[in-house]
């Protein structure tokens, strides 16, 4: 089936624990989570990505099913890294303390992130050491050692690039800047969805890409406070679809690194959505949507042809439910706008050749 849709709200909205991955034993019982990052985050947030992060245009891109809402694209792959990561990047880091900036950071990321902690570190006068797998795209590979950071190369399991960071965390005395489960981060994120609150004062419903829940989180944090009727929906790969399982099944699920790196949409092979993530999708997130391999390449053609953006394949993971999934995801017969967002466009260009050339599925 192209979609796996779960109507997650109603049972899943107070759940605040985790337990371990499937098959690994009975429910680790977790102390209460923090609260949640509250609007009033994000909004300081903003203030603090003032002059940095671009206010990213909507670009109108048709309609969720035949004569379905109007569906606008968050255009992040405009932003200067060409994604939405250096907003909670450099939020992140500029609240660190003089001492802590001195010292430096580390993070680990398969590329974006990778870009937006590199560049914020630049500008805000610190040292980046990034771990990046070795399948990571050259393209994202040559923007961070633009940057003057330092690249320190992993195999592609998120684990080994998690467990190698901490590592140089403690060796080298460094701060960690997560690329996910880390609420600053979810605070900088969440600055996006701040801007489409304000700007689509007719919002109905919201599509965001997941990964490892961060981008997601903070958007759903600012529009459910802002437009507390407006549907959210997380969008994966139907072969990446760890957050799907984790929120149908009110736990975070675990998937292989095999499993994951199928997906062409590599800013979304993350193996399992952090706990904070976790913590704030379960509450605030309607539905999860899945889409195809064929669906994300089409999408890329799709956006290159009707809204003349360039995007990476993640970016184009929500644009592609719109399209191919807007009656299974609810959206068809809302009455006000749509708004999935573009996460990136930092895309190879020999790929993104042969992505433009990708036939079109049938719209259901």
């Amino acid at each position: 089936m192209g979609a796996d849709v779960h109507r997650l709200r109603a049972k899943a909205r107070s759940v605040t624990t985790e337990t371990r991955p499937a098959g690994a034993g009975d429910a680790t019982e977790l102390a209460p989570d923090p609260p949640l990052v509250s609007i009033d985050d994000v909004r300081r947030a903003a203030a603090n990505l003032a002059g940095v992060a671009l206010r990213t245009p909507l670009i109108p891109f048709g309609t969720a099913g035949p004569g379905g809402p109007r569906v606008l694209l968050k255009a992040e792959s405009l932003q200067l890294i060409g994604a939405f990561k250096i907003r909670g990047a450099y939020h992140a880091i500029a609240t660190l303390t003089p001492e802590e900036r001195a010292r430096g950071v580390v993070t680990h990321s398969s590329g974006n992130h990778a870009q937006g902690v590199a560049l914020a570190a630049r500008l805000l006068g610190t040292k980046a050491v990034i771990v990046m797998p070795s399948n990571a795209p050259e393209i994202k590979r040559r923007r961070v050692e633009a940057d003057g950071a330092e690249i320190v190369t992993v195999g592609p399991a998120s684990d080994e690039r998690a467990a190698m960071a901490d590592r140089l965390a403690t060796e080298r005395g460094l701060t960690l800047i997560p690329p996910y489960d880390d609420d600053r981060v979810i605070a900088g994120q969440g600055t996006l969805g701040l801007e489409i609150a304000e700007d689509v004062p007719d919002l109905a419903a919201v599509l965001i890409p997941i990964g490892g829940g961060g981008l997601s989180s903070g958007v759903s944090v600012a529009v459910r406070a802002l437009h507390p009727t407006a549907r959210i929906l997380g969008v994966e790969p139907e072969v990446a679809a760890d957050a799907r399982d984790s929120l149908r099944e009110r736990r975070i699920v675990r998937w292989s690194a095999e499993d994951v790196t199928r997906t062409i949409a590599d800013g979304v092979r993350g193996q399992a959505i952090g706990k904070r993530p976790f913590a704030h999708l379960s509450r605030l997130m309607d539905d999860v949507v899945t889409v195809t391999e064929a669906e994300i390449t089409a999408g890329v053609r799709l956006i290159a042809e009707e809204a003349r953006l360039v995007v990476e394949p993640s970016g184009a993971v929500a644009p592609a439910a719109a399209r191919f999934h807007a009656s299974e995801a609810g959206i068809a017969d809302l009455h006000g706008t749509v708004v999935a967002v573009v996460s990136g466009g930092n895309v190879d260009p020999e790929m993104y050749r042969r992505l433009l050339e990708a036939p079109i599925p049938a719209v259901p």
